[in-house]
């Protein structure tokens, strides 16, 4: 498994302490320590001509952060807001500074535990997924939690982006 060596020092216990959240019917978790907070869905400002993994902006207590869409990312159909949708505010290592980024989530699930001896990696057949962006697949309950690579999932859209513009600028 892709565990950084923060993660597998906090967890001489043996399990992983996660956030699980609903992308359409897949079960996603990003780790506690990474997680600022839960909100429920405010207005998004929306930018014009940004990328579609980029929904817009939020003010949270008078800091602007940046929503993305994790549908988008992982190429799922991105859904329709409900009153379960939620914001989930986590820091991300963007060129190697710490950056507070919202994310939409179809629904929050619960503060829990995963058994690192119940996590795998992720299979190199058979996913829909960039294997890069999934850290792990655990199984709890009879369901699969992807854990994802939160790092991986944005900096490869800085990446991406930062190449096409100094490209363009050229």
């Amino acid at each position: 498994m892709r565990l950084s060596s923060a993660t597998e020092r906090a967890n001489a216990g043996g399990s992983l302490q996660i956030l699980t959240l609903g992308l359409g019917s897949e079960i996603f978790a990003v780790e506690t320590e990474r997680v600022h907070e839960v909100l429920d869905l405010p207005s998004i400002t929306r930018i014009p001509n940004c990328r579609p993994f980029i929904k817009g902006l939020i003010d949270v207590r008078g800091k602007v952060i940046t929503v993305t869409d994790l549908h988008v990312k992982f190429g799922m159909v991105p859904t329709a807001p409900t009153a379960d949708t939620r914001i989930v505010v986590i820091e991300v290592q963007i060129e190697g500074e710490p950056t507070l980024v919202g994310t939409l989530a179809d629904r929050v699930y619960e503060v829990t535990e995963l058994p690192i001896d119940s996590m795998e990696d992720a299979p190199r057949i058979g996913m829909r997924w960039r294997p890069e962006f999934i850290r792990a697949i655990g199984k709890r309950n009879g369901d699969f939690i992807i854990v994802a690579d939160i790092d991986q999932v944005f900096a490869s859209e800085e990446s991406a982006w930062h190449a096409t513009h100094q490209d363009a600028a050229a």
